[in-house]
Parts: C-alpha cells; sequence; structure tokens
C-alpha cells in the first residue's frame, strides 16, 4: 500500500505500536498494583472494640471497620480505621462483636484505587482477648 509521496508503509507494524503504546501502561499499572496489594510496608497488632463494619461501595464491595481502642477506662478512645479484603476473616469479626478483639492488620501504602479498601490498613487476621 503507498501513500501520497510514494512511500510504503507496513499496517502489521503500526497496529504492533499502538498495542505496544496501550499495553505497556496497562501492565505497568497492574504490576504496580500487585506490587501495593503484595508488599507490606509495616505488620501490626491493635486491640479494641469494633464498633463498625459493613461492605460498602458502588462498584467495588470492601469491608470497611472501626475500631474504638481505650488505653485506660474514663479516656477517650482513639479511633482505629481499617478495611478487609478477605470475607472470612470479615466473618470471624462479625462473630466477635461486643469483645475485646486484637486485630493484626498489614499497612499498604501507595495502592492506586480505593477499589481495594478505603484505608492503608488491612486487617488479615483477628483473635479474641478475654
Amino acid at each position: 500500500m503507498a501513500d501520497e509521496s510514494g512511500k510504503h508503509f507496513n499496517k502489521s507494524r503500526v497496529n504492533l505500536w499502538v498495542a505496544v503504546i496501550l499495553l505497556v501502561p496497562i501492565a505497568g499499572f497492574i504490576f504496580y498494583t500487585w506490587i501495593t496489594l503484595t508488599w507490606n510496608f509495616s505488620r501490626g497488632e491493635r486491640t479494641g472494640y469494633v464498633q463498625k463494619l459493613s461492605k460498602s461501595g458502588w462498584v467495588c464491595k470492601t469491608w470497611e471497620g472501626e475500631m474504638a481502642m481505650v488505653t485506660m477506662p474514663g479516656a477517650i478512645p482513639e479511633k482505629f480505621f481499617f478495611s478487609i479484603r478477605d470475607d472470612n476473616v470479615a466473618a470471624r469479626i462479625n462473630k466477635l462483636a461486643g469483645k475485646r478483639v486484637s486485630v493484626v492488620y498489614e499497612q499498604h501504602k501507595g495502592v492506586p484505587t480505593t477499589c481495594f479498601g478505603d484505608t492503608l490498613y488491612y486487617v488479615v487476621d483477628v483473635k479474641a482477648i478475654d
């Protein structure tokens, strides 16, 4: 096939470049998202009473929770906001409603969207405390 100047171009080569230009950023975004969700910045435990746990979101439904951490009786509780990606962990927390619990969390910084959770803290385990 020839254009006005008489030069030939390879249509399949143009299609390859278009595919590369579109697929490389998409693959990069997927890889970056996987990295931020797989490797954690920090890991720890917090103890308190879960006050709220709900599955919310328009498109991506995630478990979002709130825990009140009391250091001593009469003190103003500090709130710990968290997300849960595993339905089994959320079910275990719901079974422990009203009891003092210790949650194991991982902090994931740089997650590109709120589709995986609204917070940086993802609860991965829960234990009942007396």
